[in-house]
Protein backbone atom coordinates (compact mmCIF):
# COMPACT_ATOMS: atom_id res chain seq x y z
CA UNK A 1 0.00 0.00 0.00
CA UNK A 2 1.73 3.39 -1.07
CA UNK A 3 -0.30 5.74 0.38
CA UNK A 4 -0.66 6.20 3.70
CA UNK A 5 -4.10 5.98 5.22
CA UNK A 6 -4.10 9.15 7.13
CA UNK A 7 -4.66 10.84 3.65
CA UNK A 8 -8.44 8.52 4.36
CA UNK A 9 -8.89 10.79 7.10
CA UNK A 10 -7.66 14.47 5.46
CA UNK A 11 -9.52 13.57 2.11
CA UNK A 12 -12.93 13.17 3.79
CA UNK A 13 -12.79 16.29 5.36
CA UNK A 14 -13.44 18.46 2.54
CA UNK A 15 -16.45 15.81 1.88
CA UNK A 16 -17.81 16.51 5.50
CA UNK A 17 -17.51 20.34 4.88
CA UNK A 18 -19.05 20.63 1.58
CA UNK A 19 -22.05 18.24 2.24
CA UNK A 20 -22.36 19.91 5.32
CA UNK A 21 -22.34 23.35 4.33
CA UNK A 22 -24.53 22.40 1.05
CA UNK A 23 -27.19 20.23 3.11
CA UNK A 24 -27.32 22.52 6.43
CA UNK A 25 -26.43 25.56 6.58
CA UNK A 26 -28.01 28.74 6.42
CA UNK A 27 -26.11 30.35 3.26
CA UNK A 28 -28.06 27.76 0.97
CA UNK A 29 -31.14 27.78 2.72
CA UNK A 30 -33.50 28.94 -0.12
CA UNK A 31 -31.69 26.12 -2.83
CA UNK A 32 -32.04 23.48 -0.08
CA UNK A 33 -35.85 24.38 0.69
CA UNK A 34 -36.20 24.92 -3.12
CA UNK A 35 -35.01 21.08 -3.40
CA UNK A 36 -36.97 19.93 -0.60
CA UNK A 37 -40.28 21.00 -2.01
CA UNK A 38 -39.44 19.21 -5.12
CA UNK A 39 -38.26 16.08 -3.44
CA UNK A 40 -41.82 15.86 -1.75
CA UNK A 41 -43.68 16.91 -4.91
CA UNK A 42 -41.85 15.89 -8.14
CA UNK A 43 -44.43 13.75 -10.55
CA UNK A 44 -41.49 11.45 -11.43
CA UNK A 45 -39.85 9.39 -8.83
CA UNK A 46 -35.80 9.79 -10.58
CA UNK A 47 -36.63 13.60 -10.09
CA UNK A 48 -37.69 13.25 -6.43
CA UNK A 49 -34.49 11.53 -5.91
CA UNK A 50 -32.30 13.81 -7.67
CA UNK A 51 -33.75 16.85 -5.43
CA UNK A 52 -33.46 14.62 -2.38
CA UNK A 53 -30.00 14.58 -2.66
CA UNK A 54 -29.38 17.90 -2.24
CA UNK A 55 -31.42 17.53 1.33
CA UNK A 56 -29.58 14.77 2.88
CA UNK A 57 -25.72 14.91 4.14
CA UNK A 58 -25.04 11.50 3.92
CA UNK A 59 -26.97 11.16 0.35
CA UNK A 60 -25.04 14.19 -0.74
CA UNK A 61 -21.38 12.98 0.60
CA UNK A 62 -21.43 10.49 -1.99
CA UNK A 63 -21.66 12.34 -4.86
CA UNK A 64 -18.58 14.92 -3.24
CA UNK A 65 -16.34 11.92 -3.31
CA UNK A 66 -17.15 10.85 -6.47
CA UNK A 67 -16.29 14.37 -7.53
CA UNK A 68 -13.00 14.19 -5.22
CA UNK A 69 -11.94 10.91 -6.48
CA UNK A 70 -12.13 11.62 -10.26
CA UNK A 71 -9.70 15.16 -9.20
CA UNK A 72 -7.88 13.39 -7.17
CA UNK A 73 -7.42 9.81 -7.95
CA UNK A 74 -7.08 9.05 -4.84
CA UNK A 75 -6.98 4.60 -4.06
CA UNK A 76 -6.63 2.74 -1.06
CA UNK A 77 -5.43 -0.77 -0.75
CA UNK A 78 -5.17 -1.62 -4.38
CA UNK A 79 -3.87 1.05 -7.49
CA UNK A 80 -7.01 -0.05 -9.81
CA UNK A 81 -10.38 0.21 -9.45
CA UNK A 82 -10.99 -2.18 -6.45
CA UNK A 83 -8.61 0.81 -4.77
CA UNK A 84 -11.30 3.27 -6.17
CA UNK A 85 -14.28 1.45 -4.68
CA UNK A 86 -12.22 0.85 -1.52
CA UNK A 87 -11.43 4.49 -0.81
CA UNK A 88 -15.14 5.60 -1.91
CA UNK A 89 -17.00 4.23 0.49
CA UNK A 90 -14.12 4.53 3.17
CA UNK A 91 -13.75 8.29 2.59
CA UNK A 92 -18.03 8.50 2.93
CA UNK A 93 -17.85 6.70 5.66
CA UNK A 94 -14.81 8.64 7.49
CA UNK A 95 -16.71 12.13 6.58
CA UNK A 96 -20.37 11.30 7.90
CA UNK A 97 -18.28 10.23 11.30
CA UNK A 98 -16.79 13.62 10.86
CA UNK A 99 -20.43 15.46 10.48
CA UNK A 100 -21.99 13.29 13.08
CA UNK A 101 -19.45 14.72 15.61
CA UNK A 102 -19.91 18.17 14.37
CA UNK A 103 -23.53 17.91 15.04
CA UNK A 104 -23.09 16.59 18.26
CA UNK A 105 -21.15 19.40 19.24
CA UNK A 106 -22.86 22.12 17.79
CA UNK A 107 -26.32 20.52 19.69
CA UNK A 108 -23.86 20.94 23.06
CA UNK A 109 -23.19 24.00 22.53
CA UNK A 110 -26.43 25.51 21.40
CA UNK A 111 -27.91 23.89 24.73
CA UNK A 112 -25.35 25.91 27.13
CA UNK A 113 -26.06 28.49 25.16
CA UNK A 114 -30.12 28.39 26.13
CA UNK A 115 -28.28 27.45 29.83
CA UNK A 116 -26.73 30.65 29.62
CA UNK A 117 -29.15 32.92 28.47
CA UNK A 118 -32.11 31.15 30.84
CA UNK A 119 -29.29 32.10 33.61
CA UNK A 120 -28.84 35.91 32.79
CA UNK A 121 -32.66 36.10 32.68
CA UNK A 122 -33.21 35.04 35.68
CA UNK A 123 -30.59 37.06 37.09
CA UNK A 124 -31.83 40.13 35.77
CA UNK A 125 -35.92 39.17 37.19
CA UNK A 126 -33.98 39.02 40.38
Amino acid sequence: METPIYYLFIMALPVACIAWTITKEEIFREAREFCVDRSKNCNQLFKRKFFYVFTCEYCFSHYVTLLLLILTNFTLIYPDWRGYIISFFSIVWIANIYMSLYNIIRIDLKKEKIKVAKEESELKNE
